[in-house]
């Protein structure tokens, strides 16, 4: 018998779909028509097991018991989950061959390959299991997919790295939640005050922006703009560029802060000759942006619906599961494999049935061209997410699925079109020793723009140095300055973040990094949590009162502010959490070991636990709904591991 584990029931359903039939329903389980059977696990069957476990002193939460380091990890089943561990179980024993078909990304692997460690297959079996990576629940995606299979083994790196993952967010989370609801008790604080190597950092990011903001004095800066006329009279306006002998009067950004300066240039240049020392003109070709990964998705989805990531990523699941509309959802690539290109047609027919609003696109697709985002060297385990070849009438679809719909299949559509092509010109000029620049831009080829013609305002470029166009000259040419222009202007705060930016704060977390040596490994993708963890993270820290809204604004609440101020800084920067992160991926790939990346982190939390200030939560009364979390440390990793 052959027995296929599904990551969860709709996965088992797709499986079945394309299996010997007739079939008969069991308790848990489906069997075919000759004899083999298609089973489920729902999300984490099995999770780590509560310090009490190990030692039942450990329910009463002291000072004196941490760190907790368990000298033997155990896994229990969840409570509510315990029927279908038994199913599996029974199943694991009677089968011949196990297909394995978890999601496919790093959970995906660990949650079925602890069920079949847990229950305790035989070595011999184990070494037989097979690997089916489904990224398309339609009937020819998933048949293709079954003839495909390969050996287990050799996503046992994968594997092992969401265990470290698991197991670390255990470590760090239990022990220093603990630490912190036994310091905010000491305090007078009731709530539970929850500390993981994700959510903290992410909340960090909240609060240094709050106080950036809270604490931000504007300051008045200088411009100074010439308006230019040619010999032809022609006008055009060129920014003073200031030298090196203006640096004194500057900030660290280079804007210059006297007024008294910026007034002389305008003395200087006015009614004076000019002559170009360059004139550049170049012609820009712009590919279509690459097809959606999650993030990408729930930033735009953010920024044009003011949806939050866990909305996304809830609507996503729908068209995945329930509609079949979409390829995996919880993808990190934004890249497609070169074999998916026959299906091109069938997948652009698709969209003009469940879009007609992206019909006259479709049609007029050229599916002759085979841009970059097709890149076998660049998929793993999946690939990014697009519209599948599934037609269903889009009336059908609520209107959230029918807005993350087309964006998906608008960025898929985009494919099949030309580059933009943009004439961009930049012309120097010198007026009595002073260097001034002008810049223009302007499209000459729509080509993929034209399909965001009426969606892309937030992408719209807002640099008020670029004009429309500028005359024809070239270098030796004189001009006349007519005047010059002094611009008062006033720095900035920054922004609070929205769901957007948030997102994509965690998505390119090198930019947030303090570390100088470590922002050179990291690349500019690794991110702060996972595709499939960072809606969860946001949603965690909103649940448990750290994070406020108002309206599009996240704001860090009192709670959350206390909580980061009582931490060592490297608990709530993300410098530590993308040392996991890089350490994980390298076991993945096998350059690097489960025992170091442990051995580091046990050798590193004595030091953590002893920075924790318990005065920071003096005159914290007030419960939030962390409160009403569980007395656990609320870190475990559950379902895609939110830590």
């Amino acid at each position: 018998m052959i027995l296929y584990i599904a990551e969860k029931p709709s996965l088992a359903r797709a499986l079945a779909e394309v299996l010997p039939k007739p079939q008969q329903k069991g308790e848990g389980f489906i069997r075919l028509a000759n004899g083999d059977v298609v089973s489920w696990c729902i999300g984490h069957l099995l999770e780590q097991a509560e310090p009490d476990v190990y030692d039942p002193a450990f329910k009463q939460w002291r000072r004196e018991h941490l760190p907790i380091i368990p000298d033997d990890w155990k896994l229990v089943a969840k409570p509510n989950t315990k029927k279908q561990l038994a199913v599996l179980k029974k199943l694991l024993k009677e089968a011949d061959t196990i297909v394995h078909a978890g999601d496919p990304d790093r959970e995906g692997q660990l949650l079925v390959d602890e069920v079949i460690s847990h229950c305790k297959v035989p070595a011999a079996k184990r070494e037989r299991v097979q690997r089916c990576l489904i990224s398309d629940l339609n009937p020819a995606a998933v048949k293709k997919s079954l003839a495909e299979l390969r050996p287990n083994r050799e996503f046992v790196p994968l594997s092992v790295s969401a265990l470290a993952r698991s197991r670390a967010d255990w470590l760090y989370g239990i022990n220093m939640s603990r630490l912190c609801t036994i310091a905010g008790r000491s305090q007078g604080y009731q709530g539970v005050l929850s500390v993981g190597r994700v959510q903290t950092p992410v909340l960090g990011l909240v609060v240094r922006r709050d106080r950036d903001i809270a604490d931000f004095q504007p300051k008045p800066f200088y411009e100074v703009q010439a308006l230019l006329q040619t010999d032809n009279d022609e006008q055009f306006r060129a920014k003073w560029q200031p030298s090196e002998a203006c640096q004194p009067w500057q900030d660290e950004e280079g804007r210059v802060l006297s007024r008294a300066l910026a007034e002389n240039v305008v003395r200087r240049i006015t009614g004076q000759p000019g002559r170009v020392l360059a004139a550049e003109s170049q012609r820009q070709r712009v590919p279509p942006p690459l097809p959606y990964n999650l993030s990408a998705l729930q930033i735009d989805a953010a920024r044009r619906f003011g949806l939050s990531a866990k909305q996304v990523l809830d609507v996503c699941q729908g068209l995945y599961e329930r509609h079949k509309l979409i390829t995996y959802p919880r993808s990190d690539n934004r890249y497609l494999p070169t074999g998916h290109f026959a299906q091109v047609p069938s997948v652009l027919a698709a969209i003009t049935v469940v879009c007609p609003a992206l019909a006259t696109a479709a049609a007029q697709a050229d599916t002759g061209i085979r841009g970059r985002a097709w890149n076998d060297a660049r998929v793993e385990a999946h690939h990014a997410i697009i519209p599948t070849a599934r037609k269903m009438e889009g009336e059908r679809l609520s209107g959230t699925e029918r807005q993350i719909y087309e964006l998906i299949a608008r960025q898929y559509a985009a494919q099949f079109y030309p580059h933009q092509e943009l004439d961009e010109k930049v012309i120097e000029v010198d007026i009595a020793g002073g260097r001034f620049v002008a810049r223009a831009r302007q499209q000459q080829v729509a080509g993929w723009k034209a399909l965001f013609a009426r969606t892309d305002k937030a992408g719209e470029d807002e640099d008020d140095e670029w004009q429309t166009r500028l005359p024809v000259l070239r270098a030796g040419d004189g001009l006349q300055c007519l005047e010059g222009e002094l611009l008062d202007k006033l720095t900035q705060p920054p922004r609070p973040f929205t769901d957007a930016t948030l997102l994509a704060a965690m998505t390119h977390i090198a930019r947030y990094v303090t570390d100088k040596a470590l922002k050179k490994i990291l690349r500019d993708t690794d991110g702060l949590g996972t595709e499939a963890t960072r809606a969860g993270i946001i949603e965690l820290l909103f649940n448990r009162g750290f994070l406020v809204r108002e309206g599009r604004q996240i704001r860090a609440s009192e709670a959350g502010r206390r909580l980061v101020a009582s931490l060592p800084e490297l608990a709530t920067t993300p410098d530590m959490t993308a040392r996991w992160e890089a350490a994980l991926d390298a076991i993945s790939r096998r350059q690097a070991s489960y025992g170091q990346f442990m051995e580091a982190l046990q050798a590193q939390l004595p030091g953590l636990l002893g920075q924790v200030k318990p005065e920071s939560f003096r005159g914290l009364k007030a419960a939030t709904p962390s409160s009403r979390t569980r007395r656990r440390g609320g870190v475990r990793a559950r379902n895609k591991g939110v830590a």
